[in-house]
């Protein structure tokens, strides 16, 4: 479980940053299509929502499968047909952005994510924050979350990249 994990960290942070080096400066600030956010701010919403202090906080034991919540979020998550509005606090406040600094802290965030998962112990439950709508969530299921969210998230930048270039969306 946790092998499988790992291979998905490693797969969404390559996927990620590979995307985010394929646009140009003037791509990664420009609105692709009305109600879109740039790609830059994407890569915003992205680095806060991955925050990993929740992991580092207090934790306790779980009484149940440290997995148990991973399918729901799949469900919510991948279902691209759904459109879902940021809460405040993970939501982009910048407007222009530098594409080495963007890659930076993606970077970053996804090698603190890494280490997160090779050095904590995934079982515990995490108390400093609640998922909204499902309770306190596992390390498992929180580095999952930042998994699948991401994910989610490559599929819109797949298509914010094809209508900046003009391709069919």
């Amino acid at each position: 479980m946790e092998k499988e994990l790992l291979a998905q960290i490693d797969s969404t942070e390559a996927t990620l940053l590979e995307l985010y080096r394929s646009l140009s400066q003037e791509e990664l600030n420009t609105v692709p299509f009305a109600g879109s956010w740039t790609p830059g701010q994407l890569s915003e919403h992205l680095e806060k929502s991955c925050g990993i202090d929740t992991l580092y906080a207090e934790t306790a034991d779980t009484s149940r499968d440290p997995a148990s919540m991973v399918e729901s979020i799949k469900a919510i998550f991948l279902d691209f047909s759904t459109k879902m509005q940021s809460p405040d606090f993970i939501y982009p406040r910048g407007d222009h952005y530098n594409k080495e600094e963007v890659y930076r802290l993606l970077k970053t965030r996804w090698t603190d994510i890494r280490k997160a998962a090779t050095t904590l112990d995934l079982s515990r439950t995490c108390l400093a924050f609640e998922f909204p709508g499902s309770g306190a969530l596992t390390r498992f299921e929180w580095l999952s979350f930042f998994v699948i969210h991401t994910q989610r998230h490559l599929h819109q930048l797949r298509n914010m990249r094809k209508a900046l270039r003009g391709e069919n969306v």
